[in-house]
C-alpha cells in the first residue's frame, strides 16, 4: 500500500518538504531547534491572515465601500463572523437593563431602537472588542485548513499539537476576559459555582461539588476545541488516503482495475471538494464554540 503510505507521508509533519520527481528541501535548524514543515505552513497562514486584515482595514479606513470580488469575499466572511457569531452570542452589555424596560409602554420603542442603531454605528457594539481574537482564530484556522488542499503540503490543523496550542490560547483569553468582566481572577474562579439559594452546610457541600464540576467542565470544553478540529481535518485526509489506497490493492487487477482507478479518482475529487467545505466549516465551528465559551466566561453562573 505504497500509495496510501505516500499520502499520509505528505500530511504528516517533517523537517523537510518533498516535491515531485523526488525533489526534497531540508529545513534548517535555528539555535539547535529544528524547523518543521507545519511550522513553515503556520507562518504562511499567519502572513495570509495579516495581509487579508491589512487589506480590508486599508479599504474600510477610506470610508468608501470595499470594491473587488476578492476583497468583498473576505469582507463578507468577516461580517458574517461579526454579525452571526460574535454579536448575537456575546450579546449587549446592557442586556439586563433592556429586560427591565421590556414591560414599559411601547410608545418610545421605535425611537429607542433607532437611537440604539445609530449609537452602535458610531461607537460599535459592546462585543466588538472581542472581534480581533475571534477573527484571528477564524482566518488563521481557515488558511491552515486550505493549505491542506495544495498537494505536497498538508494541513497544520491536522496535528494535535497545533490545535492544542489554539485551544490553550483560547482558554487563556477567555479566563483573562472573564476576570476583567467579573472584577478579578478570584471573583471569576468563585463565580464558577452557580447560586443555589441554600443555607448552612448544604450550601457549601453542594456548592463545592458543583464548583468542581464547572471548573472541570471549563477545562474539558476547551480541550474539545483541540480534539474536534484535529479529528475533523485529519479524518478528511484519512478518507482520501483510503480511497486512493484501493488502486494499489493486490486483489485489484485485470478488467476491474480501470473501474477501481476511475472510481477512486472521482471519489477523491468529491472528497476534495468536501474537504474545502470542511475547511470553512471547521474554522466557523472553532470560532463559534470559542465565542460561546467566552460569553459564559463574561458572566457569573
Amino acid at each position: 500500500m505504497q500509495l496510501l503510505a505516500d499520502h499520509f507521508h505528505h500530511v504528516r509533519d517533517f523537517a523537510f518538504f518533498e516535491g515531485p520527481l523526488g525533489l526534497r528541501w531540508d529545513l534548517p535548524k535555528i539555535a539547535g531547534f529544528q524547523i518543521t514543515k507545519f511550522m513553515v505552513l503556520q507562518v504562511i497562514a499567519a502572513l495570509l491572515t495579516f495581509l487579508v486584515f491589512r487589506g480590508l482595514a486599508t479599504r474600510v479606513r477610506s470610508g468608501g465601500p470595499t470594491k473587488g470580488r476578492f476583497w468583498n469575499f473576505w469582507e463578507a466572511l468577516a461580517l458574517f463572523v461579526r454579525d452571526e457569531v460574535v454579536r448575537p452570542t456575546v450579546g449587549d452589555e446592557h442586556h439586563d437593563h433592556d429586560d427591565v424596560h421590556e414591560h414599559d409602554d411601547n410608545r418610545h420603542g421605535h425611537a429607542h431602537g433607532d437611537y440604539q442603531c445609530r449609537e452602535e454605528s458610531l461607537s460599535g457594539h459592546h462585543s466588538d472588542r472581542f472581534l480581533p481574537y475571534i477573527w484571528s482564530c477564524f482566518f488563521y484556522i481557515l488558511f491552515c485548513n486550505l493549505l491542506g488542499a495544495i498537494p505536497m503540503l498538508g494541513s497544520p490543523t491536522g496535528a494535535i499539537a497545533v490545535t492544542g496550542v489554539l485551544a490553550v490560547c483560547t482558554f487563556v483569553y477567555n479566563v483573562v476576559q472573564g476576570a476583567k468582566s467579573q472584577g478579578g481572577l478570584g471573583t471569576f474562579i468563585v463565580n464558577q459555582c452557580p447560586s443555589l439559594g441554600l443555607e448552612g452546610v448544604m450550601k457549601y457541600a453542594i456548592g463545592f461539588g458543583l464548583w468542581c464540576i464547572e471548573v472541570l467542565g471549563f477545562f474539558i470544553k476547551h480541550g474539545v476545541l483541540a480534539v474536534r478540529l484535529f479529528a475533523n481535518i485529519m479524518g478528511g485526509h484519512t478518507v482520501v488516503g483510503v480511497i486512493l489506497g484501493f488502486i494499489a490493492m493486490d486483489s485489484v487487477s485485470g478488467s476491474i482495475l480501470p473501474v477501481v482507478i476511475f472510481g477512486s479518482v472521482v471519489g477523491q475529487v468529491f472528497i476534495g471538494l468536501l474537504e474545502l467545505f470542511v475547511a470553512f466549516l471547521q474554522a466557523y465551528v472553532f470560532a463559534y464554540l470559542a465565542t460561546i465559551f467566552l460569553s459564559s466566561s463574561l458572566h457569573a453562573h
